[in-house]
């Protein structure tokens, strides 16, 4: 499911578009149907994504044959495309930076309700881990 970053310019600043960003720039000659795969996306969604990258300039696409003779496709960042993929990880980082910082004050509140509550900080969870 795509995750909109709020306070973010447009709609490819989600999680989605920055890893198809990842993952062009760590293998170029990817199919769609391999990228659909490894990011758990569809692979109608991942053709639209991706056109929509080529049509901002972000990616560049180059039609090769593969050693079995069939047609197959190169996907390259553009320098814009690097320039977009740089400052997307920048505000995703930024957001999951806030995220982590909500829920380590969420986790403090919880455990101050449990020492409050005369539950042992000593006592563990389910699975053996200390509270």
């Amino acid at each position: 499911m795509s995750v909109q970053l709020p306070g973010l310019p447009d709609q490819f600043e989600d999680e989605e578009t920055l890893r198809i960003f990842r993952e062009i720039d760590r293998s170029p000659a990817m199919t769609q149907r391999e990228l659909s795969s490894r990011l758990g996306i569809s692979l109608g969604k991942v053709n639209f994504l991706i056109n929509a990258l080529i049509q901002k300039g972000f990616v560049k696409v180059e039609h090769f044959r593969k050693s079995n003779c069939k047609s197959a496709y190169l996907y390259y960042l553009t320098p814009m495309g690097i320039e977009k993929k740089i400052r997307t990880t920048y505000f995703f980082l930024k957001q999951k930076i806030r995220e982590y910082e909500h829920l380590e004050l969420e986790i403090e509140q919880l455990r101050e309700e449990v020492r409050k509550s005369g539950f042992s900080s000593e006592e563990q969870d389910q699975s053996g881990n200390r509270l």
